[in-house]
């Protein structure tokens, strides 16, 4: 099965996801937006409405769309509007892309559950759309962190 998620840089984001069991497979790139095939380039002027995802393969046998979401709600601050940490632009927006109405279900149930929770002290910016067409970034932006030699975690 497929779950698209948008967390800030999709480095940082497909490397968690790489070392989570019951993920088959990620890749990185743009949706979201406009622009089609954008580049890198392109998704940095701020101008074609993408963000920067990662494209998540996973056994749902291993793990469920509820613990892949639980990844993503801990993998970055979902209250920051169009930002994470230092990477401000509209493609660093916190977004789920959802493959079929059962992941917008669960994905909505899930984004009430955490508000409710008072975990964050400001609302949760997280957009919650349809997915769209998915644009494979450059084939260096692909598991960078393993292809620098950067351990996270």
């Amino acid at each position: 099965m497929k779950a698209t998620f948008g967390a800030g840089c999709f480095w940082c984001v497909e490397d968690i996801f790489r070392k989570t069991k019951g993920v088959t497979d990620t890749a990185v790139g743009y949706s979201g937006g406009w622009m089609k095939n954008p580049t890198y380039q392109d998704v940095c002027t701020d101008t074609t409405g993408h963000a920067e995802v990662v494209q998540v393969e996973y056994d749902p046998k291993t793990i469920s769309y509820e613990q892949l979401l639980d990844v993503f709600w801990n993998s970055h601050d979902p209250t920051q509007l169009n930002r994470q940490g230092p990477d401000i632009g509209i493609q660093y927006r916190s977004a789920i892309f959802c493959h079929d109405e059962g992941q917008e279900k669960t994905a909505k149930e899930s984004k009430e559950k955490l508000e409710k929770s008072g975990r964050f002290a400001r609302p949760i910016a997280t957009q919650i759309k349809t997915a769209q067409e998915f644009f494979k970034a450059e084939e260096y932006h692909q598991q960078y962190y393993a292809k620098c030699g950067i351990a996270r975690f």
